[in-house]
């Protein structure tokens, strides 16, 4: 993979953590050189950039200050992505981490090409959000 676009998928990620880039923001710019997916592993404190062709990138990430739950809460992950869509009031990716880890989040996989993002625990419990439209 090129620089320019572990460069891009990097300052997504920066961005993302540090709330200056909302989620369609960062969508658009990882499709716009080429991604067409990424995954976080919060167990790992990584993530992962896909391109189509195969190749991908691996970036550390945060740690969640709070373990992945073992059991998978679907309601609370729900609402956590519902506070995210709407930027309720001191809404941050990483107390958005911290959440969903506590209701048993074990990662996310984001695929473009399916509007999609499945979030799944630790038992393989899984939950699908489909992109707004």
């Amino acid at each position: 993979m090129d620089e320019h676009k572990i460069g891009v998928a990097r300052s997504c990620l920066e961005a993302a953590e540090g709330n200056t880039l909302s989620f369609p923001e960062i969508v658009g710019t990882l499709m716009q050189v080429g991604f067409e997916g990424y995954s976080i592993d919060y167990r790992r404190a990584t993530a992962t950039y896909y391109l189509p062709d195969g190749d991908s990138v691996e970036l550390p990430t945060h740690r969640t200050e709070t373990p992945v739950a073992s059991a998978f809460d679907a309601a609370t992950v729900r609402a956590a992505i519902k506070e995210a869509q709407q930027l309720v009031a001191g809404y941050t990716y990483k107390g958005f981490s911290n959440k969903v880890a506590a209701a048993g989040c074990a990662g996310y996989l984001v695929s473009f090409l399916g509007r999609r993002v499945l979030y799944f625990g630790r038992t393989a419990e899984t939950h699908v959000e489909l992109f707004p439209d």
